[in-house]
């Protein structure tokens, strides 16, 4: 019954985030000539020099054939739930550009007008863009494009795929440079890029406030009880050693939220101020106290 609720989350992530990356282009992204990478982005350019098809029609057209190699080359490492996601994208938008009343050529015309504003709509586009991408991402999927360019110059140059889709992204934004003469549009495109890359951080690694902390003190009985009686948290000890003296430490490592951060702190600083602390931002935290794994 689990495993059934679960596939119905991560399917509804797909659809929800599909939904949400055609809204980020419709009402945000190709009215204004924003290139944020993708095959998408290049679909916006390639609006603007043959304004006959959609953007989305383009999209399509670039990832079936990228799909066919994938598959190709990756066999059952490329899912399901991204073959979908790349099929759901164009079709959510070009059918909500026809519900929002846009000109199917040029995408202008709908009820949203920030031509007045282009910076808003490149923050409102990367964060709609960041939602929908990051929500396909959760799912262990992706959304297709330039994501399997990415796959395969990671495969055969030997880069990580961090850095080949910001290779192949910056590729397209210049591309969408040279065809549309804008110098504005690279700063432009960089915002909305910025912005989604955040969103996407958020939804994927989670938005939770938590720290990791790394003491070393020789005052240990008082920073243990203070963490277990008045923080009402756990922690650990980890066996360590003085790499210029030798000498045997012992390390504690716990996890608190980021108020709790100027408390232990505190604490600290009254029992032992020579001792030595470390504070690291914890992307997620699972477990009893914190957020449980079902969520």
């Amino acid at each position: 019954m689990k495993n059934i609720r679960q596939q119905i989350r991560q399917w509804t992530f797909v659809v929800v985030g599909t939904a949400l990356l055609a809204a980020a282009f419709v009402f945000f992204i190709t009215p204004y000539r924003i290139v944020p990478g993708g095959v998408y982005g290049m679909g916006v350019v390639l609006n603007y020099l043959f304004p006959g098809i959609q953007v989305g029609t383009y999209g399509l057209a670039m990832d079936i054939p990228l799909m066919l190699i994938a598959f190709r080359l990756f066999g059952a490492r490329f899912g399901t739930k991204t073959v979908v996601a790349a099929l759901l994208t164009p079709v959510f938008m070009n059918a909500l550009t026809y519900a929002v009343g846009a000109d199917p050529a040029t995408m202008l015309g709908g009820k949203i007008d920030l031509s007045n504003d282009v910076l808003l709509s490149c923050i409102f586009g990367g964060v709609l863009m960041g939602a929908g991408v990051g929500l396909i991402l959760k799912t262990h999927a992706t959304s297709g494009g330039t994501d399997i360019v990415a796959m395969i110059v990671s495969r055969y140059l030997h880069l990580p795929i961090s850095r080949s889709v910001l290779y192949v992204d910056s590729l397209v934004v210049l591309f969408g440079l040279a065809a549309l003469g804008d110098w504005k549009l690279p700063l432009y495109s960089l915002v909305t890029i910025f912005v989604s890359s955040r969103v996407i951080d958020y939804i994927v690694d989670g938005g939770s406030g938590d720290k990791l902390l790394f003491i070393l003190t020789e005052r240990h009985d008082e920073i243990r009880a203070f963490i277990l009686d008045r923080l009402e948290r756990g922690g650990t000890y980890i066996k360590a050693s003085g790499m210029y003296t030798g000498a045997d430490k012992e390390m504690i490592f716990v996890v608190v939220s980021r108020r709790e951060v100027s408390l232990i702190r505190d604490r600290i600083r009254e029992v032992d101020p020579e001792a030595f602390m470390i504070v690291v931002d914890a992307h997620e935290t699972l477990g009893e106290g914190f957020k449980t794994f079902e969520k």
